[in-house]
Formats: C-alpha cells, sequence, structure tokens
C-alpha cells in the first residue's frame, strides 16, 4: 500500500512541473494506459495466488517469472496510481484554470459583490483581504461566462481608515482588478504560483470606498465561525500584549498567523532554524491531542453521573460499553481538528491531523500499522485535498522531517540487542524481590531502582539527540534547497528552544485559547514573558556571521546524491561503507562554478517589479547594480534580490552600484548590505543620502559615480559614463551613472534613469564609447528617454525593459517601444518574460526568459510570439497605456 500511495503522490509532483495541462490526446492516452495497468496488474495478482502444478517443481525461466510475479503486479498497480494522481491534479487545475480573469476586464472598475474570506491583514498603507466572489452576479453583471471565484483586495487607507472587515460579512464593492501575478525569478518565490494554490485568479483594490456597502445576508457555516474566532484571538491578543516586542510570536502560536511576527524575531528563528517552532505542525497538534486524550479518558473513568444521564436515554451504560482508549482517541482528534483548523490548515498541520486520523482510525478497527504507511497515507490525503501542496517548502520540511526521524529510530531501535540496557544498568530481577528486609537490602534495592531510572533517562535523551542529529543532517538538502542556507547553530539552538516552547509557551498559549476573557489574560502574558529570554538568546546565536552555512540551490541530481548520503547515513552500526556516506553531499557541498568563464560576463536584470535590480558577473566577481524597490512598495531587496543573490551563490558583492536615490532603485540597498558582505557601494547619490553612512556602518567602502573611472575583473572591462565630476545636476534622474560592461564578445550599456537631455551630452562627448551589444532601457521605457539619437549611438542588438505589470506609469511608452522594434531589435520585458539573462560569451550574446525556460502552466497569458524583428511579446504596438 505504501508504494501505491507515494506513487500516487509523485503523479501529483510530476503534474506540477509541467509547462501545459494535458490535452485531449493525452487525457485518452491516459485513460487507456491506467486501464490497462489495473487489468494487468490485477491479473498477474490473481495468477499468483493460484497454486499451478508447474509453478512448485520448476526451474529456470518458469520459476524466475513465478517469482518476479508478484513484483511486476506491484510496478502495474503503483504504476497506475502515479497516473491517477498525475490526471486528479491535472484535472483540479484544469478547473482552477476557468476561473481566471479575462483579460478584458484587467483595470476596469467592476462592481462585485462577495464575503470576506479569512483574516484581513492590516498593513500601513492598505488593508489586504480576500473576497469570495458571487460568481452568478459577476457573471450577470460583466456578461461573460467565467469569472474568479476568489481575489486578493487591498482598501488603501489614504482614501479613508477601512472600516472593520469580519470573515464572513456580506459586501458589494467597486474595485479594478488584473490578473494574479507574480515575479518570476530563478531560485526566487513563486508568488504566481502561490496566488494560484490558494485559488486566488485576481488581485486588486477597492477604488470608491465611499460607494461600498455591507449587504444583509453574510455568510454562515462553519469555515466562516472559525475565521471569526481566530480573528477574535488576534485582537484579544492585540489588546492583552498591545506592542510587546514578541506579541507576534504569541499570535503566531495561537492561531497560525505569521504576518504579525517582527523582522527581527523572523530573522532570528530562520538564522538558528527554529522558524518551525512558531508554524503550527505535528509538535503542537500532537500536544494538543495528547492533553485532549488524557483529560477525556480521566473523565471518563470517572463517568458514573455521565452513565446515569445517559442511561435515561439509552438502554446502554456508555461508560461501560465504549472503553476509555477508543474515548480518548476520539476526543483527542476531534480537538487535534479544531486546533488545525484554528491555525489555518496550514501544510504541517494538515500532515499532522491526517496521520493523527489514520491511527485513530487503525486503532478502532484493531488494526497495527506501522510509521511508513502511516506517512504515506498522510502524504496522499494532504495531496488529494490540496495538490499544490508540493510548490512550498512546507510540504517537504514536514514530511521529510517526520520521515528521517520515523527511519533513524527505527534504525536504532533494530540496532539495539535484548537485554542491552538491563545489562548496562548491572539490574537483576531477583534483587527486586520482597524479601529484602534488611536495611542493607532496602538500601540495595533503592540504588538498583535509581541505576535502571538514570539508565532509562539516559536512553531517553540519546534517543532525543539521535532524533535532532537525524533531523538536522536529514533536512540539510532540504533547507539548501529552499533556502540556500543552512543554520550551523541549528541543533544547539533547538535543543533549548523545543523543550522551552514545547512544555511552557505552546501549553500556556492553549490554556489562554480556551479560557474566557480576562481570565486569558494572565496566560498570554506569562507565555510572552517565558519568550523573551529565549528570543533573546536565539538573536545572541543568530549573530555571528558563520552561524549561516551559504550554499547555491543544489540541482537535481545534487538532491538526489545527498537524500542517498542521509540514508546511508542514517543505517544501523556495521552497515557497509556507513562512513563513507558523507562523500555522496560532495556536489551538494561544492557545487560545479556556474560562473561565466574568463573573459565573458553575464547580465541578469531581475523581474524586481517596477523597478530595476540587475547583477553582474564575471568568473570571480560579481557588481549588484540597483537593488529594487523598498518596504515602502514591493520589498524587492529582501523578497528577490537577497534570496537571489543566496541562491545563485554569490555570497560577496564586490561592489552595488545605485544609478540614483529613487526608492524603484535604491530601496532595496540596506535589505542588500544586511543580508550579503559588500566591500563598496558606488552610486550617483546626493551627499546626503543616508546610504552612504548605512554602507560604511556595514563595513563597505562608499564612493561616488564620476565618469572616467575604470577597473578590469576577469578580462572584462567597466567604465563609468555619467555623470561628470563636480556638482550634480538638479533633477534625480540626471544623476543617474551610467556604466558600461566590455568582454570581448561583447559590450553591455546600463542606463539607469538618465533622460534625453543626458543622453545628448552623452552622444556629444562620446559617440562611438557608446556602442553596446545590450542595452538595459533608461527609465523603463519612457517617452523622456531613448532617443532616436541615443539609438542610432547605441546600435543595441538587444534592449531589456524592467517594468512591472501594468504599472501605473504605462512603461514601456508605445512609441519608445516601437522606436525598438523598427530597428529590428530583440526585445524583453521582464513583466512578461520574468527575469532576463543575458550571457555575453566570446561567440556574442545570447538571451533567456526565465518564463521561457522555467515555464509552468499556471503562466498563462505571458506567451512569446516571433517576427522579423526577432523574438518580442505579443501585441508589440500596445505594450503599456498611454501615460509617459
Amino acid at each position: 500500500m505504501r508504494l501505491v500511495l507515494c506513487a500516487f503522490a509523485l503523479g501529483v509532483v510530476l503534474l506540477q512541473q509541467q509547462p501545459t495541462l494535458p490535452g485531449t490526446l493525452a487525457w485518452c492516452l491516459g485513460a487507456i494506459s491506467f486501464a490497462a495497468l489495473v487489468a494487468a496488474g490485477c491479473a498477474v495478482d490473481t495468477l499468483c495466488r493460484r497454486r499451478h502444478p508447474w509453478g512448485e517443481t520448476s526451474r529456470g525461466v518458469l520459476g524466475a517469472m513465478r517469482s518476479a510475479a508478484p513484483l511486476a503486479a506491484f510496478a502495474a498497480f503503483a504504476a497506475a496510481a502515479a497516473l491517477a494522481g498525475y490526471g486528479y491534479a491535472a484535472w483540479r487545475a484544469d478547473l482552477r484554470m476557468r476561473d481566471a480573469l479575462p483579460e478584458a476586464l484587467e483595470g476596469r472598475e467592476l462592481v462585485l459583490v462577495g464575503h470576506v474570506r479569512g483574516l484581513p491583514v492590516r498593513e500601513r498603507s492598505h488593508v489586504r483581504f480576500v473576497l469570495a466572489v458571487d460568481v452568478e452576479d459577476a457573471r450577470r453583471r460583466t456578461g461573460l461566462p467565467h469569472f474568479p471565484r476568489r481575489v486578493q483586495l487591498s482598501w488603501p487607507q489614504r482614501a479613508g481608515l477601512a472600516p472593520p472587515l469580519v470573515p464572513g460579512d456580506r459586501w458589494q464593492l467597486t474595485v479594478r482588478l488584473k490578473r494574479a501575478y507574480g515575479n518570476a525569478n530563478p531560485g526566487g518565490r513563486d508568488a504566481q504560483a502561490a496566488f494560484f494554490a490558494r485559488g486566488v485568479r485576481a488581485a486588486g483594490a477597492v477604488v470608491a470606498p465611499s460607494a461600498a456597502r455591507r449587504l444583509a445576508g453574510g455568510e454562515g457555516g462553519l469555515p466562516s465561525a472559525i475565521d471569526r474566532r481566530r480573528m477574535a484571538l488576534a485582537e484579544r491578543i492585540d489588546a492583552v500584549l498591545g506592542k510587546a516586542a514578541h506579541r507576534g510570536i504569541v499570535t503566531a502560536l495561537a492561531i497560525g498567523a505569521q504576518e504579525a511576527i517582527g523582522a527581527e524575531d523572523r530573522a532570528a528563528l530562520r538564522r538558528t532554524g527554529t522558524s518551525h517552532l512558531v508554524a503550527i505542525s505535528g509538535l503542537h497538534i500532537g500536544l494538543v491531542a495528547g492533553i485532549a486524550a488524557g483529560v477525556s479518558a480521566w473523565l471518563w473513568r470517572r463517568s458514573c453521573l455521565i452513565g446515569r444521564f445517559l442511561a435515561r436515554r439509552s438502554a446502554l451504560e456508555w461508560p461501560l460499553v465504549v472503553p476509555v482508549p477508543l474515548v480518548a482517541v476520539l476526543a483527542g482528534t476531534l480537538c487535534a481538528a479544531f486546533y488545525a483548523a484554528l491555525a489555518g490548515f496550514n501544510v504541517p498541520a494538515q500532515r499532522a491531523f491526517w496521520m493523527l486520523c489514520v491511527v485513530a482510525a487503525a486503532f478502532a478497527l484493531g488494526r497495527n500499522v506501522v510509521p511508513s504507511v502511516v506517512l504515506a497515507w498522510a502524504a496522499a490525503l494532504v495531496l488529494l485535498v490540496d495538490p499544490w501542496a508540493v510548490l512550498g517548502p512546507g510540504f517537504w520540511l514536514s514530511f521529510g522531517a517526520v520521515a528521517v526521524i520515523s527511519f533513524a529510530l527505527q534504525t536504532r531501535m533494530r540496532s539495539a540487542r535484548a537485554g542491552e540496557l538491563a545489562g548496562a544498568c548491572g539490574f537483576d530481577a531477583d534483587d527486586m524481590g520482597d524479601g529484602a528486609r534488611t536495611d542493607g537490602e532496602w538500601w540495595r534495592r533503592w540504588c538498583l531502582l535509581a541505576r535502571r531510572h538514570a539508565a532509562t533517562m539516559r536512553e531517553r535523551i540519546a534517543t532525543a539527540c539521535h532524533a535532532q542529529y537525524a533531523v538536522t543532517i536529514g533536512l540539510a538538502p532540504l533547507t539548501a534547497y529552499w533556502f540556500s542556507e543552512v543554520p550551523l547553530l541549528g541543533p544547539a539552538a533547538n535543543a533549548l528552544a523545543v523543550p522551552w516552547v514545547s512544555a511552557l509557551v505552546t501549553p500556556l498559549v492553549i490554556v489562554a485559547v480556551i479560557l474566557p476573557a480576562p481570565l486569558d489574560a494572565a496566560a498570554f502574558e506569562l507565555a510572552h514573558t517565558l519568550l523573551a529570554p529565549l528570543m533573546r538568546l536565539l538573536q545572541r546565536l543568530a549573530e555571528p556571521a558563520w552561524a549561516q552555512w551559504r550554499i547555491a540551490r543544489p540541482s537535481v541530481w545534487a538532491m538526489a546524491l545527498a537524500a542517498l548520503g542521509v540514508v546511508w547515513v542514517l543505517m544501523p552500526r556495521g552497515w557497509p561503507l556507513r562512513i563513507a556516506a558523507p562523500l555522496a553531499w560532495l556536489p551538494l557541498v561544492w557545487p560545479v562554478p556556474s560562473g561565466p568563464p574568463h573573459g565573458a560576463f553575464r547580465l541578469t536584470a531581475l523581474d524586481v517589479g517596477q523597478g530595476s535590480a540587475i547583477l553582474v558577473e564575471t568568473a570571480r566577481h560579481a557588481l549588484l547594480f540597483d537593488a529594487g524597490p523598498g518596504p515602502e512598495s514591493t520589498h524587492a531587496g529582501e523578497r528577490i534580490v537577497a534570496p537571489y543573490l543566496r541562491a545563485n551563490g554569490v555570497p560577496v558583492l564586490d561592489a552595488i552600484v545605485v544609478s540614483h536615490g529613487d526608492a524603484d532603485h535604491a530601496g532595496g540597498v540596506p535589505a542588500v548590505l544586511a543580508d550579503a558582505q559588500v566591500l563598496q557601494l558606488m552610486g550617483g547619490l546626493p551627499p546626503e543620502s543616508t546610504l552612504w553612512r548605512e554602507a560604511r556602518a556595514w563595513g563597505a567602502d562608499a564612493l561616488r559615480c564620476v565618469a572616467g573611472q575604470r577597473w578590469r575583473w576577469d578580462g572584462v572591462d567597466f567604465s563609468v559614463l555619467w555623470p561628470e565630476a563636480g556638482p550634480l545636476p538638479g533633477k534625480a534622474n540626471a544623476q543617474s551613472c551610467v556604466l558600461k560592461v566590455e568582454a570581448a564578445g561583447g559590450r553591455a550599456l546600463l542606463t539607469g534613469d538618465i533622460d534625453a537631455a543626458v543622453e545628448r551630452r552623452l552622444v556629444a562627448r562620446a559617440s562611438d564609447a557608446l556602442k553596446a551589444e545590450v542595452l538595459i532601457v533608461a527609465h523603463h521605457g519612457s517617452k523622456t528617454s531613448s532617443t532616436e539619437l541615443f539609438l542610432d549611438s547605441v546600435k543595441p542588438r538587444i534592449a531589456v525593459f524592467q517594468v512591472g505589470y501594468r504599472n501605473r506609469f504605462g512603461h514601456p511608452h508605445p512609441a519608445v517601444w516601437s522606436r525598438f522594434a523598427a530597428r529590428g531589435i530583440e526585445l524583453a520585458r521582464t513583466d512578461r518574460d520574468g527575469a532576463v539573462r543575458v550571457e555575453v560569451a566570446p561567440h556574442g550574446p545570447t538571451l533567456e526568459r526565465h518564463r521561457d525556460t522555467h515555464r509552468r502552466y499556471w503562466m498563462e497569458g505571458r506567451e512569446n510570439e516571433t517576427n522579423e524583428a526577432g523574438r518580442v511579446p505579443r501585441r508589440s504596438s500596445e505594450p503599456g497605456g498611454s501615460q509617459a
């Protein structure tokens, strides 16, 4: 059964890696293959169960065939299960794809009616919430056959304070929507996949708050009731703890909402590998189930009053008919279900709940079930409910941790010989007899008891240490893949934090959740008081730079070898070549260098929305040109640029060049300074800019960009063409640093936000120096830049526009886009192509689009087409809007 369940899960995983969903022919072939495999498996299994005279004595080919028949049946059933998982996930995806927002409705004002779903998130500038749309009403208003069932909306605070949004309330809102879009970058979080997994198929804003109306007939039902309870708990914690430093962690432990966790706490938890403690998972679900089971068992054993009460309504004495263990199991499962729902049913909570359900069902049916079967059932059930759970790290880390612990403890138990513990402690059953009467014999008896309990405690501590060791080793490859770093102090931090949180903080939070106000205040405050010293300790452990081991995102083959090494090293003592198992980790620890060769460079224009961030790499050096928007916008420095540097194996930036001080170029620099080692900061920044001070505080040299600066890295020349020495011009855009990168195979020109006036001065001063095969288009394609004269001087073959999807400026301007297209230039833009990578090698530059090379089926509506001018996005005559 394990094999079949794992095969089903594998089929779901394979579907999520596909660029397109299967068509009609693929469905037909899949159905035929599934039927054939099931029929073949049943036929072989039936033959195996029959007795054949020739099968008892045959040798050679017939004997081998009979021996291989069960394996063939298992393989057929497993292949059929994999096809079933693949087809089920494809069916669910096809249903969700139909809910996409029609392109004709993007940017239009619409009136929607729907219910508030989930917990609204209040931020500084807006309130973000999910609206479950009344689809029939939306179809009637728009006249279209399909409309998204869920949309994510923001209620801007500048338009007046948003009213209290309560889960389940019914609203009529005037909104402006666009398709659910996410930045697409190598090694980064796929926000579009996260939208798709949540069923959110459009996003937008409330554009007429004064016209919003709360309607009668709010949504009832259990989900809305649970969400309202979660919201009430969050508000109660805010009222009790106020602005306490670790209030967000208490909220996360109570209702699973992690948005309120502070930046310092989040960083400390991530750097020490203890983030799992604040995500309601198996540890917390098991604790709640255990408490509920123990309390219910205690009550049921003393249930004479309950028996008398039920006897009046039934002929059965229920406390005598229903055994205590069954009552305990049922009560624990029900309470675990409630707590998992209160936590928002995240993937770790789902995994723990389904495992508990499988164990409860096995117990009720009187069946024994091994841990691996329980885990396989839980994985299949999680994916049956949510086939997109595999797209996030929570699924892999949660199931991986349980699998590693189960495997490690089973091998430890198998390797332990019977009588080792008794022999180690010198215990003899005869010495514990009742005949001991003298004082010396009593003293000897109690010494033996003490030694026995000490040995048991040593065994438990050793088991816990072995489990922590197994988790550390087993999850290191997954942590490296998802986060590109491994916390070296994770085992020590977890050894201190797990018992502290599990035994003290979490029980107090659970008690506070159960108690009514004002009795809950003391429990919440005590839980926060106990958290304070732990968080101070974790922050101290997270401070050293060596506490994080940074690893470039490993390849699939490196992950497979590392997994083999994990299994090998956790085998019991005496396993062949167990000491050589770490050799399988070598591709993970020392990956093959992926940088450009000497004399070449790689330029990656990241998809940071409406902003700019470009990484230039040579054989042994790296330069970051701008760092995208900051926390006032999309926080691209922390969300996109820093994770990309980690995933790409760039621990040290030799230089950050900040073109100018606009927030969409310089806003992400502080986050990059805090995350990576930066040796030098250059920029077209005014002297009063705070970035100079921040760079020096992080140990980087600070230097203003001035035309004429030159340096050479690994056979690649860098030169600054603008601004000129002397006082900086008045406009920030005119201060932009212009950088030229030149190698034997081509040149690239990075222009910042220069305008037409600066372009004319550059052409007049050194027209030949501007020639470049690759051009990062100035000012995101604004009509104030990229003049005819400038393009004639640069003569680019490739032009990259860094723009946000449906940005409010209408970049790139249609006239500018047409100007490039008319010259036969190969065009790329980050809002449709994702991150754009250009390799400049001796044979010339080559272009790579992330949404082409890493395409997934949910990336609809981003196709490119080819014409005589090269590969350009669709509707080239209408690239954006009509604004500048």
